[in-house]
């Protein structure tokens, strides 16, 4: 089944993203408030600059004793790795694999490079056969850290 589908059409459309110059509590809030646990940082042009995750928050944040509405959202960034909407499903796949990432942020490069949608672990359970799903399942647990 992936070798026909692209990262479009196993995405989730209208990610929303918290502005770089957030603080983590916007960030906290927003998760709370669309009932995610990630969410992409983008700059003042409107693109995609990071990602952060809650685990991100309490980790590198709270449990430091780092008041979050004093950190702002760009700090937090890190490694950002993406698809071009375009990709095949194969390639959304390596990709997550690869990098051991639960959620890639999806990127219409030619649309202007914006990001249009995110892909996680539900999306790929929706469109994926069983197979693929255990062996990203394995790929992804079984080797990581």
């Amino acid at each position: 089944m992936a070798s026909k589908l692209r990262a479009r059409d196993i995405m989730s459309g209208g990610a929303r993203c918290v502005g770089a110059h957030e603080s983590l509590m916007d960030a906290a809030k927003m998760m709370r408030d669309l009932n995610v646990g990630c969410l992409p940082i983008c700059g003042d042009n409107n693109r995609l600059m990071g990602m952060i995750t809650d685990r991100d928050i309490v980790v590198t944040c709270c449990a430091e004793g780092v008041e979050p509405a004093t950190v702002q959202a760009g700090s937090m960034g890190g490694k950002l790795h993406w698809i071009d909407a375009d990709a095949d499903a194969s390639e959304v796949l390596r990709t997550m694999e690869e990098h051991h990432i639960k959620r890639l942020p999806v990127i219409d490069v030619k649309g202007g490079h914006q990001l249009v949608g995110m892909i996680t672990e539900a999306n790929l359970a929706k469109n994926l056969s069983d197979a693929e799903i255990a062996e990203f399942a394995n790929r992804v647990y079984a080797t990581a850290g």
